[in-house]
């Protein structure tokens, strides 16, 4: 019988340019609320309307666009009500997941964690604001690295981007936003390597919960939306 082996397929132009866009609202080079113009994207990807029309439909599915008839598509724009219901279901699933992952797997869960914390530390060395801000997006998804769960890493990425972009856009809000974030990661992994989760619960709910206030601030200083962006093909 002859040997199958696995490939990864190119990617699609729609999932190119939905995967650079994403990133994009992620890393704030969108603003929360901002039009998306469909002309302008076309025009950095150098690619016809019809994958950028087909990769914002695609990013509409996971909330982070919101595109309304005859008006055009939009940067999503969450209300408080809706900021809190996300963090409440963000420190319910992170607990949930960093619980299972120490059940599962302590040591190799905690080294995951330190590994991501150390390029945290690097990112602030280099004053590399995208990249801590990635490294921070992927400290949070390591809680769910070894969960054995699909159904509970599946829930948290429905709304892993929402949170990212979020974590971007709020923690411009404070002065000492690092210093306190860093501080918090490494008292989440020493909770979560000694098994205190009822310490890493109050720390979780106070470190995501902290999104609310900033949210709060945001919108008492809130402008109007900027221009169009233009993006690189390449992030």
């Amino acid at each position: 019988m002859a040997q199958k082996f696995d490939i990864e397929m190119p990617k699609s132009l729609t999932e190119i340019v939905a995967q650079r866009v994403r990133q994009a609202i992620i890393d704030g080079e969108f603003a929360l609320g901002q039009m998306i113009s469909e002309e302008t994207l076309a025009e950095s990807f150098g690619v016809s309307r019809t994958p950028v029309r087909d990769a914002l439909t695609l990013l509409q599915t996971t909330g982070l666009v919101d595109i309304r008839s005859k008006r055009g598509s939009f940067v999503f724009q969450p209300d408080e009500k809706d900021v809190q219901a996300i963090c409440d279901f963000r420190a319910m699933l992170e607990l949930h997941g960093a619980m299972l992952s120490r059940a599962l797997q302590r040591e190799a869960t905690v080294a995951g964690l330190q590994a991501i914390f150390q390029q945290m530390q690097a990112a602030i060395a280099a004053d590399d604001d995208v990249a801590y801000g990635r490294c921070d997006s992927a400290f949070h998804e390591a809680l769910f690295a070894h969960c054995g769960n699909a159904y509970v890493v599946n829930s948290y990425a429905l709304v892993s981007g929402k949170i990212a972009a979020l974590r971007t856009h709020m923690s411009r809000q404070f002065s000492d936003a690092r210093s306190v974030s860093m501080d918090e990661h490494a008292q989440i992994i020493q909770c979560v390597d000694s098994g205190n989760f009822a310490q890493l619960e109050v720390l979780v709910n106070a470190h995501v919960g902290r999104t609310v206030e900033a949210f709060r601030l945001a919108q008492a200083t809130r402008s109007a939306p900027p221009p169009a962006t233009k993006l690189r093909a390449t992030a």
